[in-house]
């Protein structure tokens, strides 16, 4: 009944004027708040479905809130939304001067250094954010995942069809990475400090006899480091970024000793 009403209100505005639509709309915030909707979710088969519809409902969130003036002690704000609240309660750990909006899911165990999580995310348990680390609006974080200093995780509302980035179970996603556009970071694998990933990124899998180009997603535990290959341009040759595969971190029922290991082997600066 939700998805039906939310459809609805997409297609025609003047209904966000209704009582009963803003009360449906401020239902699914408050289900993507506690964890019992997302904006993507994992299948059985290890691919990803987005809800559009609920990312919709995160669209149309905006136009029905006012701005109000929020102040916590000497700080002041001044926004449509409100601020995430009760994390004692909620079993996460958050250092001044963490922040993140209601509307945001994070799971017990979830630690926040000083850093950013937006609207419609998804961050389950054991997972840090680090320092100045970004998790943008609708962006999905697995279990265990580390979300080093400085980290971009972009997010997406417009355009509905877009993917959220995805960064799936125990991950390390190293200082000063920005993943956005929709890519998926599958299970285990590590991105060394840098590493930009876009959907026009040639990630490329150097491991082998010959490289294997890929765009998008990046295998499980696979070991990932900036690099860059030369592409021609009527003014001449230039080096372009790419992302390279090194090495596969090895499987372990040890996560930590098996991350520990693969950054040594590889020597991946993090």
């Amino acid at each position: 009944m939700s998805q039906k009403i939310i459809e609805q209100a997409w297609e025609n505005r003047e209904l966000l004027k209704d009582a009963s639509i803003q009360a449906t709309i401020n239902e699914v915030i408050e289900q993507l708040d506690k964890g019992k909707l997302r904006v993507a979710e994992p299948l059985s088969n290890g691919q990803w479905q987005v809800n559009e519809w609920v990312k919709k409902a995160v669209i149309l969130y905006f136009p029905i809130r006012k701005m109000e003036t929020i102040e916590i002690g000497p700080l002041e704000f001044h926004d449509k939304m409100q601020l995430k609240k009760n994390y004692a309660q909620l079993g996460v750990r958050v250092v001044p001067h963490a922040i993140a909006r209601y509307g945001a899911y994070l799971a017990s165990g979830v630690i926040m250094m000083p850093s950013y999580v937006n609207i419609g995310a998804y961050v389950d348990s054991g997972t840090m954010v680090d320092t100045w680390a970004t998790v943008g609006s609708c962006a999905q974080i697995g279990k265990n995942v580390h979300l080093s200093g400085g980290v971009g995780v972009g997010g997406v509302l417009e355009p509905v069809q877009a993917a959220p980035v995805i960064i799936e179970d125990n991950c390390f996603i190293g200082s000063r990475c920005i993943v956005v556009e929709g890519v998926r970071v599958c299970k285990e694998a590590v991105l060394g400090a840098n590493v930009c990933l876009t959907q026009s990124t040639k990630i490329i899998d150097v491991t082998g006899k010959d490289p294997i180009e890929m765009k998008g997603i990046v295998p499980e535990r696979s070991v990932v480091i900036p690099g860059s290959y030369t592409k021609k341009f009527p003014a001449g040759e230039f080096q372009v970024p790419c992302a390279l595969i090194i090495g596969k971190r090895k499987e372990s029922t040890d996560l930590k000793t098996s991350l520990n290991d693969t950054l040594r082997e590889y020597n991946v600066a993090v």
